[in-house]
């Protein structure tokens, strides 16, 4: 216990000074005696707007977001039994853009757009599993070559939409592609998701780790294989469909945080899923402060950021793998 609660306590550590940098810093900054005012309630009337009201928000949400993409892409690497597998693989943020365009297509906003995003992310959950399944059973090799095909169509369907979308909308459908946490105002439900959905597959870390050796030994071991790799399918899809609907597109972060605390933590599916959780979060929280402060007052899309992360990241990666 010892073993799994030292990594995971300076995970939140972090996590929490990540979340108060990025409260404190941005084109306005509060000191610190002001920031403590404010979270002990008191406190000028314009520093406790910046904070309670703008940033404590954006912060949470970009924390939940990075942890529900970590989380899902250590899910998704396991289903797969692919280091290089992440939540995208499998067309899902590219059956929420599609929502989300045609709500802003529609003249539509604020909830409308998430739950369209929501609903073309459950569609293209649908749409892969349905595909790849066809008569038989599917395997992770039919189901990864389903979600490039899928992924693939909904990307003639995003540019087709951009080609004929009025020029006074394309600039706010673009940002929202590259991933913008600038109208990130409610970080309970994906806050709730996140939690729920740790407390559910975090004990079935053991079960986990047999089915990460491969279908037949875990079957042989007594696990049941079919019903775990569709908890983690269903959770994995729940938990990328919430992501881009808070926060749009965001790649790499479901890459990257997971094949890293692997390296560092080892392949324990009980110490990786809680930490990836922690590490997404704190990963996406100083990449937002650092596309908000780059360019202040203008600000960078948080997807631009992750993505200059992720690429060479990814390279390095698919390198080793050979």
């Amino acid at each position: 216990m010892r073993q799994l609660s030292l990594p995971l306590g300076v995970l939140l550590v972090a996590a929490l000074a990540a979340l108060v940098l990025s409260v404190g810093v941005g084109s306005a900054s509060v000191a610190p005696a002001e920031l403590w005012a404010v979270l002990r309630g008191q406190g000028e009337a314009l520093p406790r707007t910046l904070v309670l009201d703008l940033r404590v928000p954006r912060s949470l949400s970009a924390f939940a977001t990075g942890g529900l993409l970590a989380v899902a892409g250590a899910l998704m690497q396991v289903l797969l039994r692919n280091p290089l597998a992440d939540p995208y693989v499998l067309g899902l943020s590219g059956g929420a853009a599609v929502g989300a365009l045609a709500a802003m297509l529609a003249g539509l906003g604020g909830m409308v757009i998430s739950g369209s995003a929501f609903a073309g992310a459950l569609l293209s959950t649908l749409l892969v599993f349905g595909l790849a399944h066809g008569t038989g059973s599917w395997t992770p090799s039919r189901l990864l070559l389903t979600g490039v095909v899928v992924a693939a169509g909904w990307g003639a369907v995003i540019t087709l939409m951009l080609a004929v979308s009025p020029a006074d909308r394309l600039p706010g459908m673009l940002y929202w592609l590259m991933g913008d946490l600038s109208y990130a105002r409610t970080p309970l439900p994906p806050l709730t998701l996140l939690l729920a959905v740790c407390l559910l597959v975090i004990p079935l870390g053991r079960s986990l780790n047999v089915l990460a050796r491969g279908p037949l030994q875990a079957a042989a071991l007594g696990v049941a294989v079919r019903p775990l790799e569709w908890t983690i399918y269903i959770a994995a899809s729940l938990l990328t469909a919430m992501a881009v609907t808070t926060a749009g597109s965001i790649g790499f972060v479901g890459l990257v945080v997971p094949h890293m605390l692997r390296l560092v933590l080892g392949n324990d599916q009980r110490l990786i899923l809680p930490a990836c959780a922690l590490a997404g979060g704190t990963l996406l929280v100083l990449a937002d402060t650092l596309a908000r402060t780059m360019i202040a007052p203008e600000q960078l899309p948080v997807g631009v950021i992750t993505a200059l992360l992720g690429v060479p990241t990814f390279l390095y990666l698919l390198y080793r793998s050979r």
